[in-house]
């Protein structure tokens, strides 16, 4: 299975510390945050890599290169302006090829990415859910039975984190698009499975939530 990691967002929430950093190379315990991704993908024995880029796009590619420091091969997607999820996904297609691949935020942090999943019958996506963290008390998604659904008054956060069948994307024009309602309607038709992860996991989203983090890792790290 190939992965893809969405990398390309302008990081307004992060300023000013992405004024002249994009955010995938923040340094959080001593390493930038995409690379701690890196790390985890090679530790599920994920070996190509997809990443987008645009803001700042030459400082990322400068920094990581064709990925054989880290056991990995990258293949870069280049937006000239950032063309949203989906059509991020889309432009990348033809990098990930026809099978379902790992989809992966740029700007989350996870102790360790859950096991990739088989999408089965004629599903076209597998969402891992979190707990709803304080920032995000109402969450997005309901769980039952291993099925997400919109329905449930007890929902879970989506953590960044799922598996992508390219079919989810059939149809869709070029350029920019959302991929939340795509996945909201296979959600209606009952064609997305989904799981629960209780390890740590952050959504590195403002730079209060990094400091916390880095004091996070650091303390263990100590």
């Amino acid at each position: 299975m190939k992965a893809m990691i969405l990398a390309a967002g302008l990081g307004k929430r992060m300023r000013p510390l992405t004024d002249h950093c994009p955010k995938p190379l923040l340094p959080v315990a001593g390493k930038p945050l995409i690379v701690h991704h890196l790390e985890r993908l090679r530790e599920a024995n994920i070996h190509e890599v997809v990443i987008n880029v645009s803001y700042r796009a030459d400082q990322i590619i400068d920094a990581l290169g064709d990925g054989d420091a880290y056991g990995l091969r990258i293949h870069w997607s280049r937006e000239t302006a950032p063309l949203e999820t989906g059509g991020g996904i889309q432009q990348a297609l033809p990098l990930l090829g026809e099978s379902p691949f790992l989809l992966v935020n740029g700007d989350v942090w996870c102790a360790a990415l859950p096991a990739q999943h088989a999408l089965h019958g004629d599903d076209l996506a597998h969402l891992v859910l979190v707990e709803n963290p304080s920032h995000h008390l109402n969450g997005d998604f309901g769980l039952a039975e291993g099925r997400i659904n919109l329905t449930s008054t007890e929902r879970l956060t989506y953590a960044g984190i799922g598996v992508i069948h390219p079919a989810l994307l059939a149809g869709q024009p070029q350029g920019a698009f959302a991929l939340a309602p795509l996945l909201r309607a296979a959600i209606d038709n009952h064609r997305v499975s989904g799981e629960c992860y209780t390890g740590p996991w952050v959504d590195v989203g403002t730079p209060e939530r990094l400091a916390a983090l880095e004091n996070q890792l650091q303390g263990k790290r100590g």
